[in-house]
């Protein structure tokens, strides 16, 4: 009979149908993709981090597929009263299995045997609904083997954390929320939620659920597309927007957008999908023409380290690290030039020197979306002294997304403006398939990589070449979409 474990109860009270291939069908998940795989990767730093907190808690070594050495493990460790906590502890209740982040180990005054505070870490810088149901599967298996529990607490990072320099302070990193009363409250509905489970999973099919909403709270479901691989092309679920117009529509019967009633109320970009045909604004060639020259193409490239990495910032504080800058002369000659830190020390005093230098004071700043904008403005806050040249930069700044937004759309948008989308619709032959780092995901996931783990300098070169060609790729895009987009005002 399968057993259950604090992931897969979780996974079914998202679905039952995922919590099904989970078990009789895991090879039809999609693997984590890079945004996945780096959040994951960053919650093991933050659990990893987080067991400072406690000095002389032990780790229970054996790993998942070792699932009866760490249950030996544990009852070893909670046996020794030496041992102040314990990290990954293993309990196994009415077949379902546990690994707990932290048990700390609490002598009651009565003497009367140990008590435990268990402990969940997350790499989120808040408590969180679903936060609860996982401390409450842990809970009731560590109950129902017979602990004693003095308390239920959530770690979190402590967004407010301003790290000075030097050893980091965890007491200060770290804030620990005392949860038991909501976790004690989810116990009542536990064993009927278990009992429900366990009975679809020795089911002989999976469950008849229809991808939804729910695919996608509180995590992406890796079935989707093993789901949604029967869909049409033009499901009405791939409307763009809010997903309640959908499941409206689909409750009423809409199965594709091609279907979707006149009568029914759509946004803008809602519309434009549904018609599915090329748009070009009347005032396309006026928006291109307000560029000056020289035409600066602007991207940043940027990382957020969970843990602190520089004096004076903040948990998941943003780090500018690189950029390029594509400049067209009115000559139609183009130039380029970039900038990447390459050391360990904080790159934003030279990031922005040297960016004020490419930019000069003169001509369009053209960037795709407002997140420019923003990394520009800390830095003004942040460097006085740049602070007036950085307020005239981000006044030269043009959005082209904006540009394409308002005057622009074509079916292979799919009903999405990122540039990975537009780039190839509008300038065929152009896209980041090529690219070794294809998304900005992969881009900051690498550069920690570079500079803080890898120590073979061809391999370092070797990911600095593929970062710089991706950034890079992203401001040529921007001047071959400027391109593109003023011959089809001209009618070319």
């Amino acid at each position: 009979m399968a057993r259950l474990s604090k992931s897969r109860y979780l996974a079914g009270l998202q679905c039952h149908k995922r919590l099904y291939l989970d078990i009789h069908a895991p090879e039809l998940a999609r693997p984590p993709d890079a945004s996945t795989q780096a959040i994951l990767d960053m919650g093991s730093t933050v659990g990893q981090t987080a067991r400072g907190y406690f000095p002389g808690g032990k780790l229970v070594e054996a790993d998942y597929r070792h699932k009866q050495d760490a249950l030996d493990q544990t009852a070893a460790l909670m046996a020794d009263p030496t041992v102040p906590a314990i990290f990954e502890a293993a309990l196994l209740f009415e077949r379902t299995l546990v690994r707990v982040d932290v048990f700390q180990r609490e002598e009651p005054a009565d003497g009367n045997g140990a008590c435990w505070r268990l402990i969940e870490v997350k790499s989120s810088g808040r408590l969180k609904g679903y936060h609860l149901d996982d401390l409450a599967i842990q809970a009731y298996v560590a109950i129902g083997v017979g602990l004693s529990l003095s308390g239920v607490c959530l770690m979190h990072l402590n967004s407010e954390y301003l790290y000075p320099g030097g050893e980091i302070d965890l007491t200060q990193l770290f804030t620990l929320c005392d949860v038991t009363e909501l976790v004690m409250d989810r116990l009542k509905d536990l064993p009927a939620r278990l009992a429900a489970m366990r009975a679809m999973i020795e089911s002989p099919a999976s469950p008849a659920i229809q991808p939804g909403a729910h695919c996608h709270t509180p995590y992406e479901c890796p079935y989707w597309d093993h789901c949604t691989q029967a869909k049409p092309a033009r499901w009405v679920y791939h409307l763009p927007g809010r997903k309640t117009t959908a499941q409206v529509l689909i409750d009423q019967g809409v199965e594709t957008i091609d279907e979707i009633p006149e009568s029914v109320s759509l946004t803008i970009i809602q519309r434009r999908v549904k018609d599915n045909r090329e748009w070009i604004g009347p005032a396309l060639a006026d928006a291109l023409a307000r560029v000056r020259y020289p035409v600066h193409h602007l991207d940043f490239e940027t990382f957020m380290p969970a843990i602190p990495r520089y004096p004076m910032t903040r948990p998941y504080q943003l780090i500018p690290v690189q950029w390029s800058d594509h400049i067209e002369t009115e000559a139609g000659r183009l130039l380029h030039q970039d900038y990447l830190s390459e050391a360990p020390e904080d790159p934003r005093e030279e990031f922005t020197r040297r960016l004020l230098d490419s930019l000069g004071d003169r001509g369009t700043i053209c960037v795709y979306s407002q997140y420019e904008r923003s990394v520009l403005e800390q830095l003004a806050e942040l460097f006085p002294p740049h602070r007036s040249a950085l307020q005239a930069v981000i006044k030269r700044l043009w959005d082209l997304l904006a540009i394409v937004q308002e005057h622009y759309y074509h079916p292979a948008f799919g009903g999405s403006y990122s540039i990975k989308s537009v780039l190839p619709a509008v300038v065929p032959g152009l896209s980041y398939d090529d690219l070794e780092i294809g998304d900005g995901a992969v881009a900051a996931r690498e550069y920690v990589r570079m500079v803080f783990e890898v120590t073979d300098w061809v391999e370092r070169q070797r990911i600095a070449d593929a970062l710089r060609a991706y950034c890079a790729r992203d401001t040529l895009g921007m001047v071959e979409l400027r391109r593109a987009l003023g011959e089809k005002s001209r009618g070319v």
